[in-house]
């Protein structure tokens, strides 16, 4: 028996029979071509063809693992129309004479390079997007196949690295789990692996000698257990048996409050990021949404969303959640999410910089038609407004103001729309400080701990490096919290946690206590935290 330590990225047992991923590919000559022309149409048909998979991609994702998870393909996508990338590829097609697959593969090498060599470590992160992108039509220039899962049994798969497109298009059917030895627990492979609960860790040497071994993959522990005994075996099959006991148990939390065991309802809400996460949110039995990303509609597209198209969005969204609560987050754009159309400008620090409700109140014309999109669908449902990266009255004030200029708009064009409740994200701490004026002009508040964390702390969550520094549960963030709770029921407002914080079983008594009124999670923590809180006695 040989046990190797690597990280958790996911939490969850496996156990099974190691199949080696071997990511070989075929050579890319760098031999000239005269044929010019028609390697440039090859590989004109190849990005279109790898443009379809991608869009393809998306819409899998999306349904299977959430809009966070699809946005990674978008990205994709993103980068295989940018005009600078695809300029240097003609390039050296057309000047260098390099064919299709050289071309994209050199081209990739130098973008891969430039971010590498990017102080920003979210940056340094894109080198594998665009080297995934890239391979992509690579592999179509050479007719090869998308990735499988090796064999025919299900099996724990062990790589040097997995790329977010080999990851979602295995049959997660036959995947009981995967080691790699390279990527980070904040990966876009490591996101992907959370949203479809595929235990995981990294950080694990993978070679062809653990090829057809039994294992056990302690996703909680991280650590990989090579050819176990009979002990280590029935411990982790009990281990086993006790998460499948516990998904059954959750099953039957279906349709139950989120009350505490001495009375205290507490609001339950999911987070999505598009109307095709609402079957998830359903599927879990949330009481609500709790937030909608909606700056997925803006990234998806090459122009802005028009304001039927948003209309028709939260429209359905509105409906299909049949008088449950639908908080809307205006456009929060910037710092990792960017629009290229938007041409904003790059920043040294993105994160505080150019961004969500500065960018709405500095482009009026941008905030008006989602504002009336939003107003028109409020007429089918319940919906609130969610003005993020607030640090000021002012810019709630404004933006107020541009809610009730579009209201008369639509009314004076004969156009129905619905009363909508307004609500601040306090993801700064001047929103925290602020707490008790803000709470005068608006009806609740929600709590992004993620942006909250790392602006208490002055820590860039994406930033690995500072991994041991970065406590999301640290008490000067807590005590945000309080605060923020504190203050909102002094000036009447709700008050409700958004951010990862609020899955965060080990802190929902905490919250409790404190006074929170509502939980928005992702769709699948919805059940956990339900039952939770019904564990919970705050007398």
């Amino acid at each position: 028996m040989k046990i190797y330590q690597g990280k958790s990225v996911v939490a969850g047992t496996a156990i099974g029979t190691i199949r080696f991923y071997s990511q070989d590919r075929p050579a890319i000559s760098p031999e000239k071509t005269a044929d010019t022309a028609g390697e440039t149409a090859r590989y004109e048909r190849a990005k279109a063809q790898a443009l379809k998979e991608l869009e393809e991609l998306c819409g899998k994702t999306a349904g299977e693992a959430g809009e966070d998870a699809a946005a990674i393909f978008r990205g994709h996508g993103m980068i295989l129309a940018d005009e600078e990338f695809n300029a240097s590829i003609l390039q050296r097609i057309r000047a260098g004479k390099s064919s299709a697959a050289y071309a994209v593969s050199s081209a990739a090498d130098q973008f891969c390079r430039m971010f590498a060599q990017m102080e920003d470590p979210y940056l340094r992160e894109r080198a594998s997007d665009v080297r995934d992108a890239a391979q992509r039509v690579i592999r179509i220039l050479q007719g090869g196949m998308c990735s499988a899962v090796p064999g025919d049994e299900p099996v724990i798969l062990a790589a040097v690295d997995l790329s977010p497109s080999e990851t979602v298009q295995m049959d997660r059917d036959r995947l009981l789990g995967f080691v790699t030895e390279l990527g980070s627990d904040s990966s876009h492979t490591a996101i992907l692996a959370r949203t479809m609960r595929i235990p995981a860790l990294c950080g694990i040497p993978a070679g062809e000698e653990l090829d057809g071994r039994p294992a056990v993959l302690d996703g909680a522990g991280g650590k990989l257990i090579v050819d176990p005994d009979e002990e280590t075996l029935a411990k982790y099959r009990a281990r086993q048996e006790e998460e499948r006991r516990q998904r059954d148990l959750l099953g039957k939390l279906k349709g139950k409050k989120t009350v505490t065991a001495d009375g205290t309802e507490v609001c339950l809400c999911a987070n999505i990021g598009s109307a095709a996460d609402v079957d998830a949110a359903l599927e879990n039995d949330a009481e609500g949404i709790g937030l909608f990303r909606s700056e997925f509609l803006y990234l998806e597209k090459d122009r802005l969303p028009t304001e039927e198209e948003q209309f028709q969005v939260y429209r359905q969204v509105a409906e299909r959640m049949q008088g449950r609560p639908v908080v809307i987050r205006t456009l929060d754009i910037g710092a990792d999410k960017q629009a290229a159309y938007l041409n904003l400008a790059r920043e040294e620090n993105p994160a505080m910089g150019y961004r969500a409700i500065r960018i709405c109140l500095d482009r009026p014309e941008i905030f008006r038609t989602q504002l009336r999109a939003i107003l028109r669908a409020a007429a089918y449902g319940r919906i609130g407004i969610l003005f993020p990266m607030v640090i000021s009255v002012w810019e709630v004030q404004q933006a107020k103001k541009y809610v009730e200029e579009s209201r008369m708009e639509l009314r004076r064009a004969g156009i129905a729309c619905g009363d909508v409740e307004l609500g601040v994200m306090i993801e700064t701490p001047a929103a925290v400080i602020l707490g008790g004026p803000l709470a005068e002009e608006v009806d609740f508040f929600s709590i992004g701990t993620n942006d909250l964390t790392q602006y208490t702390l002055a820590i860039d969550r994406r930033n690995g490096t500072l991994d041991r520094f970065y406590d999301a549960r640290h008490p000067a963030v807590l005590e945000m919290i309080r605060m923020t709770v504190e203050n909102g029921h002094r000036g009447g407002c709700r008050v409700g946690i958004c951010g990862e914080l609020a899955a965060d079983v080990s802190l929902t008594e905490t919250f409790l206590k404190m006074g929170v009124d509502e939980l928005s999670v992702a769709p699948g923590s919805v059940l956990p935290v339900r039952e939770a809180v019904r564990r919970i006695s705050l007398k």
